[in-house]
């Protein structure tokens, strides 16, 4: 357990004395009521809540003991209320002035709900609160200088809330207190830290989010306060605060034992600060998402110190450089190190040979290269191993691996282990986590190495690599809720057995064949993602999904499957995500999809589904943002409740056999009308299982006349309609032309007619627009010309007639994006339009008119030139020698430019009423 944990842990266990203490003595005493108004209190405090869990249910008026209420814990020799514990309960609403009825109330925990509302003031009142927790919810206003009162409060949690406003200076009347967390505490400023010197009993304080760059002298009250054992300033703008200490500490007398400072964009000039707050009884310091380049000798001089966490900064230094600084006292008592997500170069080197405490190291995402020291796999105590991002080689063969029988996690993705398979890693026989990925092996995969660890693995990734081979029985190696990707190799043969309790099974772009009735075996519904695509898979999909309620992605795109979608589909109520693209599925839409109203994405693109889109797609699935059905027999019309999907980014109908006539209210697709943050942006759309993520958007879509693979990273601001190769008839809806955030519109290969919309300009982030081969007729509209974002075009193959408007993107379009239309004319096609030919001639009499010029003219040119950069340099050198004069210029053209903004916008805004 981390140190900053268990101290925070410690302490709760205090707060929970009390409470036990009490509910002990309750024992057997459960005849005795609890007070009226103390019962009304908290019945009338229930009337202000949602309680959709049902946790309140004891709550009733006919209940007459409310000692005897969930939560509600009393004092056995006076029946009062004293301890009122909600924690997570689902609770949802405002905080009830009524809790001044429980006046003996030592212990009040809201934390982990959803209430809402300001703190009331009366909580003052309970002045017998020694525990008050009301952290993670969503509690607004300032902090209520009413607290100050509760001077036997000892735990004060307001963490994780809304709340605004300065930190009230009347907390330094809680001299009892010990803990204190304010991380995430809302939009809160902190002035002076002046509050905190009386509270001589605090243990922990966190203020992590609550900006101190106003606030000098912060490290001398931090001193002050003797027993200090945690302090967390994690984004707290430390970087800006000009001076720390009102003078120069020489001697230091810190008890803290973690000190937490992420996030704070400190550099290395820091360090000269931070000394006073460390010595020997310093245990966990946190540096990590800063921007420091290193790290002074002086921390290897912590004989305490067993957490370094340096991750997310900027260290552009050797490894070796920055392990001699440590290589002092400290050496022999870090056992963790996380140094991640750096610029560290160099190796590792044989000095790592002194960290004989070291458990974890975490190196990842650095720019490591060279032979890793054999000194490393002697560490007598070493657990956990993550080198992965680097560029690191020489890894031992298995006759020269010492037996290490303590390591359970390597991660070694994107290391040079290849080409042969490291055999050495089956030396580990305590392994849980093993993480190869992308390390160049091409090779196959001994079968011994499938029976090394049996019912342990709890992770396992060899993506990204060429190994070659079948994949034995997968039902052996692995411990529940386990997690297994192969994908990106050259696996081929069937796939047998898999175990029942894997999560997430990743089998995707290999060889693989036959059929997946394997899936049948997986009877106890841990799965959350499968990912076959990108194989030879063949046959049905088996009717045996009825245990898979909990699974969110279903991808089996790029197969061979056929037939139909079995009815137990509709058992997989979670899915988020389901992936049919390029197989050879039939009949109709199916209707087992109708259950699954959690989805997100349906791609159910080249198959042969047929029939008419049902019309409960958009009723049933309405948080579709992406719905492909491209490149299969659908026919009949468009449904208008697919207007419904106000989340829908990605609409793909097109290469199908839909008629009628493109439903007008599209234009109710939200998220193309509205400029607001992309769906995408506001779900987590990676899916985290542990340390391992998966992507779970990727679509491909016809895009300027190819087809292109999107992912999530080109996917978020990404709106796409194209309903082509279709026989849609009648004209384009001019509402339409509302989706002014669409990105990507094709309406070609159709039989539509009419003019093009002479407001199509309004969609003014259109990039791509393709209505060729339909029947459009007139002219393009002239306001066309400023679509500036415009940088596909297609026109070709319509009946269009008149100019080209003239615009640098419309002239820059190749001439072929406008063939087809006889009575086009003008540039960039060849034909020109009528009169051009006489303009024409005119423009060149004008130019031959204008060949013979003067040479006094040329003189005169030559002269003007001449003495602009004469009086030009002039000016600027009076200005740059005359500091008066440069200031009294400068202060003019102030004067001038604020007199002319403020006459433009009065004019303006005058213009405006006399239109009204």
């Amino acid at each position: 357990m981390h140190r900053c944990v268990f101290i925070i842990f410690s302490l709760i266990l205090l707060c929970l004395e009390t409470a036990t203490a009490n509910q002990l003595a309750a024992v057997g005493g459960g005849d005795d009521k609890c007070f009226e108004k103390e019962k009304d209190g908290l019945l009338h405090f229930k009337s202000l809540l949602q309680d959709p869990s049902d946790r309140l249910s004891t709550w009733t008026a006919e209940q007459d003991n409310c000692c005897q209420w969930s939560g509600v814990t009393c004092n056995n020799q006076t029946s009062h209320v004293t301890d009122l514990d909600l924690m997570s309960f689902g609770l949802v609403g405002e905080i009830s002035h009524s809790l001044v009825n429980l006046t003996y109330l030592n212990r009040l925990d809201l934390s982990f709900n959803s209430f809402h509302g300001t703190i009331p003031a009366i909580i003052g009142s309970l002045t017998q609160l020694r525990c008050l927790l009301l952290g993670e919810n969503n509690l607004n206003g300032t902090i209520p200088r009413s607290i100050g009162p509760l001077t036997e409060l000892w735990y004060l949690d307001l963490s994780s809330n809304s709340l605004y406003g300065t930190i009230p200076p009347e907390f330094g009347n809680l001299t009892n207190l010990q803990l204190l967390l304010l991380s995430n505490v809302g939009r809160c400023r902190v002035e002076n830290l002046e509050w905190l010197s009386p509270l001589s009993h605090l243990e922990v304080l966190e203020m992590d989010g609550i900006s101190l760059a106003k606030t000098n002298h912060w490290g001398d009250v931090i001193l002050s306060l003797p027993k200090l054992l945690l302090l967390s300033l994690s984004g707290c703008e430390l970087s800006q605060v000009i001076y720390p200490y009102s003078s120069k500490i020489i001697n230091s007398s810190s008890s803290m034992e973690s000190l937490h400072l992420r996030n704070n964009s400190l550099t290395s000039s820091m360090y000269h600060w931070l000394l006073p707050l460390t010595s020997n009884k310093l245990r966990s310091l946190s540096l990590t998402h800063n921007m420091l380049d290193g790290i002074p000798k002086y921390l290897g001089n912590l004989c305490g110190l067993e957490d370094l966490y340096f991750d997310n900064n900027f260290a552009v230094v050797t490894f070796p450089d920055f392990l001699n600084n440590l290589s002092g006292c400290t050496s022999l008592s870090l056992q963790w190190l996380s140094a991640s997500n750096n610029q560290f170069t160099g190796s590792l080197p044989d000095e790592i040979k002194k960290f004989t405490s070291l458990t974890d190291l975490y190196l990842s995402e650095n720019q490591l290269k060279g032979t890793i020291s054999k000194n490393l796999w002697e560490l007598p105590k070493l657990q956990n191993l993550d080198l992965s991002g680097n560029s690191l080689q020489g890894f031992p063969s298995s006759d020269n691996m010492p037996n290490h029988s303590d390591i359970k996690y390597i991660a070694l993705s994107s290391c040079k282990l290849g080409p042969r398979f490291p055999k050495w890693i089956q030396t580990f026989k305590n392994l849980t986590y093993l993480d190869i990925a992308n390390s160049g092996i091409s090779d196959t995969i001994p079968l011994e190495f499938w029976d090394t660890w049996p019912s342990q693995l709890t992770f396992l990734n060899l993506s990204s690599n060429n190994i070659t081979g079948k994949v034995p029985d997968l039902s052996s190696n692995f411990d529940s809720y386990s997690e297994i990707d192969l994908s990106s190799n050259s696996f081929d043969g069937p796939i047998t057995n898999v175990s029942s309790t894997v999560r997430l099974l990743n089998l995707s772009r290999n060889k693989f064949t036959a059929g997946i009735s394997f899936l049948c075996q997986g009877v106890h519904g841990f799965l959350f993602i499968i990912d076959l695509s990108h194989n030879s898979l063949s046959g049905q999909l088996p009717d045996c999904l009825w245990h898979f309620k909990e699974l969110k992605v279903l991808n089996l795109e790029h197969n061979n499957l056929s037939g139909r979608l079995p009815a137990s589909v509709a058992s997989m109520i979670n899915l988020e995500a389901l992936d049919l693209y390029k197989n050879d599925f039939s009949e109709e839409f199916p209707l087992s999809v109708k259950n699954c109203t959690s989805l997100k994405s349906l791609n159910l693109g080249a198959n042969k589904f047929s029939g008419n889109l049902p019309v409960w797609i958009g009723e049933s699935l309405s948080g579709l943002y992406v719905l492909t059905l491209r490149s299969n027999n659908f026919s009949g019309s468009i449904p208008l409740q697919l207007c419904q999907l106000a989340s829908l980014q990605i609409l793909d109908l097109s290469v199908n056999h839909f008629h009628g006539s493109i439903p007008s209210c599209l234009s109710n697709l939200t998220i193309m009308v509205q400029q607001r943050v992309s769906q995408l942006q506001n779900l987590d759309r990676g899916i985290s299982l542990g340390r391992y993520s998966y992507n779970v958007d990727h679509v491909m879509i016809q895009w300027q006349g190819v087809e292109r693979e999107f992912v999530r990273s080109n996917m978020v601001l990404l709106r796409s309609i194209d309903l082509s190769s279709n026989n849609l008839t009648g004209e384009i809806p001019y509402q339409i032309t509302n989706l002014d955030e669409l990105i990507a519109l094709n309406l070609s290969k159709n039989a539509l007619f009419g003019k093009i919309p002479c407001n199509i300009s309004e969609m003014k982030n259109l990039l791509t627009l393709d209505l060729s081969r339909n029947k459009f007729s007139g002219e393009i509209p002239s306001s066309m010309s400023q679509m500036t974002w415009l940088n596909y075009l297609d026109v070709s193959d319509n009946s269009l007639s008149g100019r080209i408007p003239s615009s640098t993107q419309l002239q820059s379009f190749d001439h072929s994006r406008y063939e087809g239309n006889l009575g086009l004319c003008g540039p960039p096609l060849t034909k020109q339009c009528p009169g051009d030919e006489e303009s024409g001639i005119q423009h060149i009499i004008g130019e031959s008119e204008g060949e013979g010029i003067d040479e006094l003219d040329v003189w005169f040119y030559i002269g003007g030139a001449i003495g602009f950069t004469i009086g030009f340099w002039i000016a600027c050198g009076a200005l740059l020698l005359n500091r008066r004069g440069r200031f009294a210029f400068f202060m003019f053209l102030d004067s001038f430019e604020d007199w002319v903004y403020v006459k433009v916008v009065v004019f303006i805004a005058n213009f405006q009423k006399r239109r009204t």
